[in-house]
């Protein structure tokens, strides 16, 4: 039976889907989709990038690398996922991948010394929108169908990965917002409170930031707090009124 028509093939495809309707950030909606694709063709690593702007962001992982996701970057065209996007083709290497010419090496990736690699473009609406990178430790031979599945999957979630990351990105925008928002009312604060110009008030609390080791985010609520517990204090009653 093919595993795309298999119940649980369904289940995952219920389960992207779900977690797309419900706005699950876009981390929630790409590991599910390694572990779908890692279960599939049994491999040793998978990675997802995730292409933004010009270039592709790690994004999710089979095996943990927290200090990884979300910072390494490659350029379109740079090393074998990169490749992939700009030509918009699959790389089957079945060994020595890392000796291809195409190849480029991370070092804080263990999986660049594996053997077998398997590169596929996920593309939505005529675009590339992610790469995904099966490896396997040893040489192994990708079955056809290995691949038309893995290609099959990208073509089904391609949409998917690229509403997560428009999600997140709005996600994104609106925590910048906010933060912004707070930093306006802590600045008005300390132009009232010093007497010194709109300018003079930002510097001020990015040198408190700087100084503490805080987020500006950080100082700027501080000062709303101080602020709102001078305003709710109330003044002391006269002593005879204390008596009574």
């Amino acid at each position: 039976m093919d595993p795309l028509a298999s119940s649980s093939a369904l289940d995952f495809l219920h389960d992207v889907g779900t977690r797309i309707a419900a706005a699950d950030p876009v981390h929630e909606v790409l590991d599910r989709i390694v572990e779908f694709v890692s279960d599939l063709v049994s491999c040793d690593s998978c990675f997802i990038y995730v292409l933004e702007g010009s270039d592709l962001v790690l994004r999710a992982s089979k095996n943990p690398h927290p200090e990884e996701v979300d910072r390494l970057t490659m350029r379109i065209g740079q090393g074998i996922a990169g490749w992939v996007a700009e030509q918009r083709e699959p790389v089957v290497l079945e060994r020595n991948a890392s000796q291809d010419r195409r190849f480029r090496s991370f070092s804080e990736l263990p999986e660049d010394s594996y053997e077998a690699l398997l590169c596929i473009p996920v593309i939505s609406r005529g675009r590339v929108v992610s790469v995904i990178n099966v490896q396997h430790k040893e040489p192994h031979a990708f079955a056809p169908r290995e691949v038309k599945m893995i290609s099959m999957i990208g073509h089904l979630v391609g949409a998917a990965i690229e509403m997560a990351r428009l999600e997140n990105e709005v996600i994104q925008l609106a925590d910048k917002l906010a933060v912004r928002k707070i930093i306006e009312r802590a600045k008005g604060i300390v132009q009232s409170e010093f007497g010194i110009s709109e300018e003079e008030a930002y510097s001020l609390i990015k040198k408190q930031a700087r100084s503490r080791r805080k987020s500006m985010k950080e100082i700027a609520e501080a000062i709303l707090v101080t602020n709102d517990m001078k305003r709710n204090q109330r003044p002391m009653p006269p002593p005879d009124e204390l008596a009574s």
